[in-house]
């Protein structure tokens, strides 16, 4: 078989198991291309040493995971890489593609558990407050409170807020029903001055060219809504309105923010998962970090053997 007959073939491949994991796994359009990119560098790689996806062993990969240390990828990058290798594997072993998984058994890098950045209550006061006057006209500046308050008062993500269809808006609902990573649906409260947002944005947008139907947030491209880029641009033009540092805000960022101030607040840590749509209660307790200095100061103000020496 020649070089251009069997990258072809691996790309077949490669296009079968996105496929399967789209219909059968249900994995959302960013995990699909997650899977894409990675396993398009892998295939990369492994072509330009003559080697394929039906011969390569445990410990081909490895060597892969070396090349890509050593191009200087971060851990979790390598770790993500890992993982779409071995999701790619185990669907071929299972489809008969291969005889074995020769990545079943290899260890990922180490990935420490870094604390997520978030914003100070004042600091995302100051930010809703800028995305009050940010803007070329009223529309605009009822658009764009309406995307701040709505990313903070849920912790949406940006693909799930952007994506909102306006029904879901309607009659000024309590709560909003939220379509999340595998098509998995949650509910949550919304805050009075969200519903508040929201209503003022739904007047005007419904005067204008998009009527009653579509996204809450229409845009021009093949979607039909604003765009996750586009969003974080603006997050980034409203940060520096408020006089922070564009640089440290993002709609995940605002993501952190909502889920820290509950927790801070006292709310329970399984809300917060169910939220933010966390399928694992651990990875929502990484924000249990906020609470490290409230208890550190209540051990020290009451513990009886605390203050002795």
């Amino acid at each position: 078989m020649t070089r251009a007959a069997a990258e072809s073939a691996m790309a077949g491949r490669i296009a079968a198991f996105l496929e399967a994991q789209a219909a059968e796994a249900g994995a959302a359009r960013n995990t699909l291309l997650g899977y894409g990119r990675d396993l398009k560098d892998f295939v990369g790689w492994l072509a330009r040493r003559g080697g394929n996806l039906a011969s390569i062993d445990r410990t081909g990969i490895e060597d892969y995971l070396t090349t890509c240390a050593d191009r200087g990828l971060s851990p979790a990058t390598r770790a993500r890489r890992l993982s779409s290798i071995r999701q790619f594997f185990r669907f071929a072993h299972a489809e008969g593609w291969r005889a074995d998984d020769p990545a079943q058994r290899i260890t990922g890098p180490a990935r420490g558990k870094a604390l997520p950045k978030t914003l100070s209550l004042e600091e995302v006061e100051a930010l809703l407050d800028a995305a009050r006057r940010h803007g070329r006209n009223e529309a605009e500046r009822l658009r764009n409170t309406c995307l701040v308050e709505l990313l903070y008062a849920t912790g949406m993500r940006v693909s799930e807020l952007v994506g909102l269809p306006v029904a879901a808006a309607r009659g000024d609902p309590r709560m909003i029903l939220i379509r999340g990573k595998g098509g998995r649906e949650r509910l949550v409260p919304l805050s009075d001055p969200a519903r508040a947002a929201l209503a003022g944005w739904l007047s005007t947008r419904d005067a204008g060219p998009d009527g009653r139907r579509g996204h809450l947030f229409p845009g021009r491209g093949a979607d039909g809504h604003m765009t996750r880029v586009r969003f974080y641009l603006l997050i980034r033009e409203i940060a520096a309105a408020a006089g922070l540092d564009p640089a440290r805000v993002t709609p995940h960022v605002l993501r952190h923010a909502f889920a820290t101030h509950l927790l801070a607040g006292g709310a329970d840590l399984r809300a917060i998962q169910t939220m933010l749509g966390h399928a694992d209660l651990s990875t929502t307790e990484i924000y249990t970090h906020v609470l490290e200095e409230r208890l550190r100061r209540l051990v020290h103000d009451h513990h009886p053997l605390a203050k002795g020496g």
